[in-house]
């Protein structure tokens, strides 16, 4: 089935124009919104807790920063752009004793909502806008005149003017301008997580290390290896990322293609499809959200012995020695410290 796409002559931008927006958080996506939204007409406050690090830079960029609940008692719409995991907390003490009848609460992930985290009341409109793409990227090409592609999904319309709406604000942070793709809640939780795990994080993670263990285990130099199975990847996501994956291969030399064509359905094999399957029936049917949120609330004792085992495999070690060797590659906090 066709997706629905929307362009800014099908967007009124006047509808947001028209309410009061409150942005809770102000990470990546809440300074890109938040800015843009202002840039656009908008009324814009930021909800912040009074001790947090992000309310200086905020009022620096010349925005009013409020507590959440503060920014939801005064808002008409609000958007709640914090941690997954703090969502329904800052939701149950700053944001519900505030609602009022025809509000609007904004999500930019669908997770809390998709797994009932968070209910709403039903006289308020539930929506998402989410953008594909991380919060400098957003900002940056709305300054340019041009816009990210983003998402808009509607999960209660109290109003009758909730995709309206939604679209509206995605036009106001520039969205429109690419194009904003209708969606629902369901589908981009589950898709999202599904990705994160299964590719891009997960996958392509644990597809890496393998390969230097592979590699380093059978005596080849781990600088070698490094240079092998992670730091071209990049080359080759960008070709994929620019013209797909055909685009990648028409690049690439032929004796590359034909290990790629032949050696690859060797690497991710029917068993592995399988193994993928049950990990999107985990996100489905809730396993992976009652795991992560009994994980956080128990102080992710896993989550952080897992995250200190990777920080320790070898492939990090010899990865810091080869990036000092390079001028071009931006070395991340944790290393220029």
């Amino acid at each position: 089935m066709a997706v629905e796409i929307f362009y800014d002559d099908d967007a009124d931008l006047s509808i947001i124009q028209g309410r009061k927006v409150a942005v809770i958080g102000y990470g990546s996506q809440g300074h890109a919104h938040s800015l843009s939204l202002r840039d656009s007409g908008v009324d814009v406050r930021i909800g912040l807790p009074e001790g947090s690090k992000s309310r200086a830079k905020a009022e620096e960029q010349g925005l009013r920063v409020l507590t959440p609940a503060e920014a939801s008692a005064e808002a008409d719409l609000i958007m709640i752009l914090a941690p997954d995991t703090k969502q329904r907390f800052i939701y149950e003490q700053d944001i519900a004793p505030n609602l009022k009848d025809g509000d609007a609460i904004f999500f930019g992930h669908g997770f809390n909502i998709r797994y009932d985290l968070i209910k709403p009341p039903a006289n308020v409109d539930v929506a998402m806008v989410a953008p594909k793409g991380p919060g400098h990227l957003v900002r940056r090409q709305f300054v340019d005149g041009k816009g990210v592609p983003a998402l808009i999904a509607v999960e209660q319309d109290a109003s009758g003017n909730a995709q309206a709406l939604a679209l509206s604000y995605a036009a106001a942070i520039g969205g429109a301008r690419a194009g904003v793709i209708k969606t629902t809640f369901t589908e981009e939780t589950e898709t999202d997580l599904f990705g994160e795990q299964a590719v891009l994080c997960g996958g392509a993670s644990a597809l890496v290390q393998t390969g230097f263990e592979v590699l380093t285990e059978a005596g080849y130099a781990p600088e070698i290896a490094y240079f092998e199975v992670l730091h071209e990847l990049k080359l080759i996501v960008d070709l994929m990322y620019e013209g797909g994956i055909a685009r990648q291969r028409y690049s690439i030399s032929d004796t590359a293609e034909y290990g790629d064509l032949t050696r690859g359905p060797r690497v991710i094999s029917p068993a592995v499809k399988e193994e993928m399957k049950k990990i999107l029936g985990e996100i489905q049917d809730g396993t992976f959200a009652r795991e992560w949120v009994a994980e956080d609330e128990a102080g992710r004792p896993n989550f952080t012995k897992l995250e200190e085992q990777g920080n320790q495999h070898p492939i990090e070690a010899t990865g810091k020695k080869l990036r000092d060797l390079m001028s071009w590659v931006d070395r991340p906090i944790t290393e220029t410290a």
